[in-house]
């Protein structure tokens, strides 16, 4: 067992079951190069925690355990995919080989430690024009152009956030999604929040009673707050962001299944709003 459990997610994204079965429901994902904690090892399964809490089973397969440190990119330089999704080459050209691996947004990556001897050098130093040389989770190393990544991770203001979820328009809904190749509704607002360096719970329900966040009125909404429908504070089945003049960006599978913007006076919404929350600033 690796130290205090820690396996690192080796696929694009790993889906997440309620049960050790792919024909049970997906309750979650774990994105490529994310540290998980091994909750479980049954055969080709394995139940697993991420970093918001939430536990599912996902196939052994997409897991390599972490030996040395902490986890993966958790020390050292690293960079974090901004784009949509990047593809990941084995060397600084597209046009030569198929990517090794297509990554999601929010992907963090370790930048790989550059060559002691003079001829290796040059190939495997991060100073490509236009390319950043990183080490995978899959213990190889590979280049990622430097347009799709950034160094410098900073939480983002509220207009950030919203602007940063307007790129996401058009993205198709996918039940339990949690990346940026299909999110469902609570796992794109927690992806918004999260932008802004709060981790909140995984669920629409959970978010709305979270200590993390305060309730507020309707008439008092401000952008970035958080917005709660169901047919009661018990049975609440969506979430979205306010983002100012009455409207709300959010995942839905309500008319067209994508991520888009609506408006609060429009039915269904008006009448399934069941409460509003904003989110408390870190203390």
């Amino acid at each position: 067992m690796a130290k205090n459990g820690v396996h690192v997610v080796v696929v694009p994204v790993a889906n997440m079951y309620s049960k050790p079965s792919e024909k049970a429901d997906v309750v979650s994902q774990a994105i490529y190069g994310s540290n998980v904690l091994m909750l479980q090892a049954r055969g080709e399964w394995s139940k697993i925690q991420t970093s918001d809490h939430y536990q599912g089973w996902t196939p052994s397969r997409y897991l390599r355990i972490v030996l040395t440190g902490n986890g993966y990119a958790t020390n050292g330089p690293t960079v974090q995919v901004q784009s949509i999704f990047a593809n990941v080459y084995a060397e600084t050209d597209v046009t030569k080989h198929k990517p090794v691996i297509t990554v999601p947004f929010e992907t963090r990556l370790e930048v790989a430690p550059e060559s002691t001897s003079a001829s290796d050098k040059a190939a495997s130093s991060d100073t490509y024009e236009g390319w950043v040389h990183v080490h995978l989770p899959g213990l190889t190393n590979a280049w990622i152009q430097s347009g799709d990544v950034i160094r410098d991770v900073k939480p983002l203001s509220i207009p950030a956030s919203i602007d940063l979820g307007k790129r996401f328009l058009g993205i198709p809904y996918l039940w339990g999604g949690r990346s940026s190749f299909g999110f469902d509704c609570s796992g794109f607002t927690q992806m918004l929040v999260r932008s802004r360096g709060i981790e909140m719970p995984r669920d629409a329900d959970l978010q709305a009673t979270w200590k993390g966040v305060a309730p507020v009125e309707r008439a008092d909404l401000q952008p970035g707050d958080l917005l709660f429908f169901g047919s009661s504070m018990k049975d609440i089945t969506h979430t979205g962001m306010y983002i100012g003049e009455g409207q709300f960006i959010h995942d839905t599978t309500n008319g067209h299944p994508v991520v888009q913007i609506s408006h609060l006076d429009e039915e269904p919404w008006t009448k399934l709003l069941v409460a509003c929350r904003r989110v408390k600033v870190p203390q």
